[in-house]
Parts: structure tokens; sequence; C-alpha cells
């Protein structure tokens, strides 16, 4: 059995009989000032180890030809109606996407940006409309026209007051013209005026009733509109709620609309609509149609990773517009590329990069406004976007991937239709941010080294301030060495 004394042979810590050690006032002092280093340089390693330190490199992008870059998108188009507003996507691989509808929702909206009911849903239209055939057949004038005055008097007088907007200069209304006239001229003879009321057909020149038009938000031609009397006729804002007709435009379908339309009123009830006020056309043919002249578009489209443009603009395949009174004014709520990120999720990597995310929405809160009365018509407002793909590797192994991309607006004077035109172009490269992980044993080696460090430093000392005290003694007893 090994005795206790050969184990404390191997003592490195030996100690000194406490009535062998003298204290002084410099050792105290000494002391003081190392205790006090050793816990500066504590706070500061310590600090150091909970900063966290990032490596930031700049490489290729490696996305796969089969993932798709996300924008997503809240603007506002006080001067834009919902009936016509179209999102298109195009890029340079060919891609050309039109009028997309599923990702992307409507709101009606006043001048001042403020929603004035539901969603509006555009619903789905023939790609091509029939018409009468373009023969040389000569028909009378049927429909009635009318003027802004003529036009707020006859709204209370006819039950169903069925009105084609229309411009002469217009493809599809002098398409329309005849077929409309046929129509006129039937209705007339089967449902008189006079000794019946039911139903009145109309037109309206919208060259030379510029502000009737306008008050029914008219901006494609030609425009069919059907108004119902009481409740159709509102007195705010002066202007009316009204329903749209969307179907073949020859003169058969023409007559069996407004046939269904008539039906449900009553003869000898003349100037009183029935019951049954809102009268169901095949679905599609009929809708609401926008009750004020702006429109809220949000939503989101997926693109390739290539150079694009996403375009929204008046379309329509059988409507025509005045490029002279188009106005593409906008205000950009959002607009962003990339997945949406959480606010927790973006709290916690500004923590890590302050700096990142600054330019994730750089449209943001951004007006385009233009006048087309100040000389600044066909104006087309464009953006260009260079896109930079972000990613953030955290400490966890979480990776956070993010898009920034710096813009560019223009006001450019076109001789076609004005649209609001986004082309973006994402960067090849891509910028690749990865969190340095620190070792705790790199730390408390650090914590050791400090400790060991002052303590030696501060014996040294020590022993060269006690040493130095004794000869200054020394000398001034006289005493030789």
């Amino acid at each position: 059995m090994v005795s206790t004394a050969k184990i404390k042979s191997v003592d490195f810590y030996r100690k000194i009989p406490r009535d062998l050690t003298e204290a002084s006032l410099s050792g105290a002092g000494l002391s003081i000032v190392a205790a006090l280093s050793m816990m500066f340089l504590f706070g500061m390693e310590l600090n150091n180890y909970l900063t966290v330190s990032t490596t930031t490199s700049v490489v290729v992008d490696k996305s796969s030809d089969a993932e798709f870059l996300r924008i997503d998108f809240n603007m506002s188009f006080p001067a834009l109606s919902c009936e016509f507003a179209s999102v298109d996507v195009s890029d340079v691989l060919g891609t050309n996407r039109l009028n997309i509808t599923k990702t992307v929702r409507k709101h009606s909206i006043d001048k001042n940006l403020r929603p004035t009911g539901s969603e509006f849903h555009s619903g789905s239209t023939a790609t091509e409309l029939k018409h009468d055939a373009e023969d040389d057949e000569e028909y009378g004038e049927g429909s009635v026209s009318l003027n802004g005055h003529s036009f707020d008097r006859v709204t209370h007088l006819y039950p169903i007051l069925v009105v084609n907007f229309f411009a002469p200069w217009c493809y599809w209304s002098n398409r329309l013209k005849p077929s409309w006239e046929k129509a006129a001229n039937i209705m007339r003879e089967r449902y008189d005026r006079e000794s019946d009321g039911r139903i009145l057909v109309a037109k309206v020149d919208c060259t030379e009733e510029v502000d009737l038009c306008r008050r029914n938000h008219i901006q494609g031609y030609p425009s069919i509109r059907i108004f119902r009397k009481g409740s159709d006729v509102r007195d705010d804002h002066g202007h009316h709620d009204h329903e749209s007709y969307y179907g073949d435009r020859d003169t058969d379908s023409l007559v069996k609309m407004m046939e269904d339309l008539v039906a449900p009123i009553k003869l000898d009830s003349q100037m009183i609509t029935s019951d049954n006020s809102s009268t169901k056309l095949e679905t599609g043919l009929k809708r609401p149609a926008p009750v004020t002249g702006g429109c809220r578009i949000e939503g989101f489209v997926r693109v390739k990773k290539v150079p694009g443009n996403l375009v929204i603009s008046a379309r329509s395949a059988a409507h025509s517009f005045d490029a002279s009174q188009m106005n593409m004014s906008h205000v950009i709520s959002s607009f962003s590329f990339g997945k949406t990120i959480t606010p927790k999720v973006m709290s916690d990597i500004k923590i890590l990069l302050p700096h990142l995310g600054r330019s994730h929405d750089r449209l943001n809160g951004n007006s385009y406004v233009t006048n087309p009365r100040d000389s600044t018509e066909n104006v087309t407002i464009e953006h260009f976007l260079q896109v930079v793909k972000t990613e953030v590797m955290t400490r966890s192994y979480k990776l956070v991937e993010e898009y920034e991309y710096t813009a560019h607006s223009s006001l450019v004077h076109s001789i076609h239709i004005p649209v609001a035109k986004f082309h973006y172009e994402p960067s090849p490269m891509q910028v690749l941010i990865t969190e340095n992980p620190k070792s705790f044993s790199h730390f408390l080696t650090n914590v050791c080294a400090i400790i060991g460090g002052v303590f030696t430093v501060a014996g040294i000392l020590d022993s060269i301030l006690h040493n130095t005290m004794r000869m200054v003694k020394k000398v001034e007893l006289g005493k030789n060495f």
C-alpha cells in the first residue's frame, strides 16, 4: 500500500505556512489591480464569444432550371379599370403569359385608393366574339343617341336601359354597329317605347360625350352596359351601379340578351321593375361593371430566373383603347422577389446582419403619377430592377434565402397603349453569407490564459517592486552588500 508521504511528494502546489508569509500594502494594491484586469479581460473575451461573426463570399448562382422566382406585388392604379386590367409576363426565352388571373386579385378603388366593394372577378370571356358577317346590307338607326342630359333622364324612365358606349374610330365599334342597330330595331318593334316602355336600346359617342363616358368609367370601346331603374341609380359620386355584357355581338345574341332582360318585367307594371331584378343571363355573359375607375392589383407570379418583364396594362381581345386617355399612374404598396420572409425570421437575420433586408422592398411606398391633361399623353412608366440572391447559412445550419434589388424608374413616351412595365434582371452571381461557429473549448482556454497570465504578470511585478523597496531601505541604512 502506497504511503501518504509518497503521495504528498508529487504535490505541485506545496503550501507555505501562513506565519512565514508577509502581507504588504504594495501587494494588496497589485492584487486589486490584477483582479480588476481579470474581470475586464474576461468581459472582453465573453463579448467576443457571444458576438456573431460572418464570412461573405460571392459565388455563381447554382439554381436549377426547374427553380422559379416568385414576384409578390400590391399596386394601386387610380385610373385603370379592373374590367380591362391585365397582368402579363414575358422573358428572353420566349415565355409570354397574358392576363394572369389564377394568382392575381383585383379590387375596384376610388381616386383616393379606397376599396369600393368586394373583389372584382373578370370571369372568362371568349377569345373571339361572334359578329354579324360584314356585308352591304342596309339597316336603319334603331338605337337612341344619348347625351349627358338625356342619359340622366332616361335612366329614371325605363326599367331596362341597354347602352352601347362606342368610338367612331374604333374597329370593334364599327363591327358592332350593324348588329346593334338591327337588334335595336327588332326590340323597338316588339317593345314599343310608347306603348310598352320596358326597355330602351341606346348608344353614346364617347368622342363627343367624354364626361358622360368618364363618369361611367368607360375605358374600352365598345362597352355594352345594362342599367336598371331604381336600384342602379345612385346619388353619391354621380355614378351608376350597372352591369357589363361580354357575350357575342351578332344580332341574334344581342336580341336574346335583351329579351332575357325584359322577360321578368310585367307589361302591366310598365315603369316598375319586377321583384326579380337580378335576372341571370348565361354564365359569363353579364357581370357587374366596376363602380369606380381605379383598380388595386395584388398577388404573385412565378417566373424563370432569366431577364424578363412584368407588365400591367389594359387588354382585351374585343375592345379598343384610346392611348391618349390611358393613364398608368400607380402607387406601389409592396413589390418583392422570393418567398415571403416572416417578421420573426427577418428580425433574427437583422441581429446577425443589420444591413440585410434594406433593399428587399426598394419600391415599397413609391408613387408614380402622370396627368394626361398636362401634355403627358401616351406615357409608359418603366422600372428597371436588378435582382441579387442572398443566402444566409446560420450556425444551426438553417438556410435563409432572400432577394434584394436595385430600382431605377423612368417615364417613356410611346405611340402604343401606355403600360406599367417592370423589367427584372436576375444576377448570375449570388451572395453567400455564412455564420462562423465559435468553439466553447477555445473560449475556456482563453479564459484560463487570462487568469494565469494576469496572475503571473502580477507576481513578477510584485517581486520586482518588493526587491526594489528592500534595496532602497538597505541603502538608506548604509548597509553594504
